[in-house]
């Protein structure tokens, strides 16, 4: 193997919020139901759906007030400035959003569910909603036999229990390294190796493919945003964003902060020329694309989506764009 290799492990659960079975359920409830959103019709799974690789298939989210039925496209403001990373994995991570804001997926959570632009919920009246509805009063006891009570800091420690469980680690590259050798193409292979000697692995580093670093080089002139900069002053900072992690990519386009690649081929070569290490011919570009794109897809854990919520609200639909 051109790198040690390590399995991905489960990840790290706070001290004040250890995952239980009936918190995961209710996270899953909770993420998925539109009664957390100012318009009745935005939900977490809005802008990180199953559909989308666990983003929501566009340069750019669009929060409450988008409209438009699936298939057919979204209207509305745009409520987000940069790209809706995926949720894959994000419970590994210490660096939270595009430039590290926030290092507590409980915090995190917070940001989108009480941003005007993203879920516009008012704190006070979700949490009187969520309590005046007595399947939810039921599986908050449950998952908090402790301090029973909806609350704020109890719907968010729900929902990022449930998030934590959206991981992947099973992909044929980790079958691969386990010593299973059919595990990968030999296309496969060569992109692997290829993605070591390029440099790759520098950044997004096995075995979950991205680090909690932050690099200038994904093509700033796109966009007039300073990234880290905004958050720490710093002028090493300017124009840096978090490194993504690579695992399930192939679903998670648009790529970059600001969503103008469309496609992974497009965005990989881009990284390969931003980069310099060498030129590389279009038979290579292919093989690295094979294997990040197969190499390192892993669908068994795919969360598990209601087909109700205790609201009564409708689902949201997976994605208002059309499957590429």
């Amino acid at each position: 193997m051109p790198w040690a290799y390590s399995a991905l492990t489960s990840p790290a659960e706070p001290i004040d919020n250890p995952s239980t079975a009936a918190k995961i359920d209710l996270g899953r409830l909770l993420f998925h139901d539109p009664l957390l959103s100012g318009d009745r019709a935005t939900a977490c799974v809005t802008c990180h759906s199953q559909y989308w690789g666990m983003g929501d298939g566009l340069s750019f989210g669009i929060g409450v007030g988008g409209t438009g039925p699936s298939g057919i496209g979204r209207t509305g403001p745009i409520a987000t400035r940069r790209n809706v990373p995926s949720l894959w994995n994000v419970a590994h991570r210490t660096a939270l959003f595009w430039d590290g804001r926030v290092s507590s997926l409980e915090r995190q959570i917070e940001v989108p569910l009480f941003d005007d632009r993203e879920l516009g919920a008012k704190p006070d009246t979700i949490v009187h909603d969520i309590a005046d509805n007595p399947t939810y009063r039921a599986g908050f006891a449950a998952a908090f036999p402790d301090s029973p009570a909806v609350s704020q800091e109890n719907l968010t420690r729900a929902i990022a229990s449930f998030v934590r469980t959206i991981v992947t680690s099973d992909a044929p590259y980790d079958r691969y390294a386990r010593g299973d050798d059919k595990a990968l193409s030999g296309v496969e292979i060569q992109g692997l190796f290829l993605f070591n000697e390029l440099g790759c692995a520098f950044c997004h580093l096995p075995p979950m493919f991205g680090a909690d670093r932050f690099d200038a080089v994904a093509l700033p002139h796109f966009s007039d945003d300073l990234g880290r900069f905004e958050v720490t002053g710093d002028e090493r900072d300017r124009f840096a964003f978090r490194v993504p992690q690579l695992r399930n990519l192939r679903e998670t386009g648009p790529y970059f902060h600001d969503g103008h690649a469309p496609t992974m081929p497009q965005a990989l070569e881009e990284m390969v020329v931003a980069t310099g290490s060498r030129a590389v011919s279009e038979r290579e570009l292919g093989a690295l694309a094979e294997f990040v794109g197969k190499g390192l897809m892993d669908k068994s854990h795919d969360p598990e989506r209601p087909l109700s919520v205790p609201s009564g609200l409708p689902v949201p639909a997976d994605g208002f764009v059309i499957r590429r």
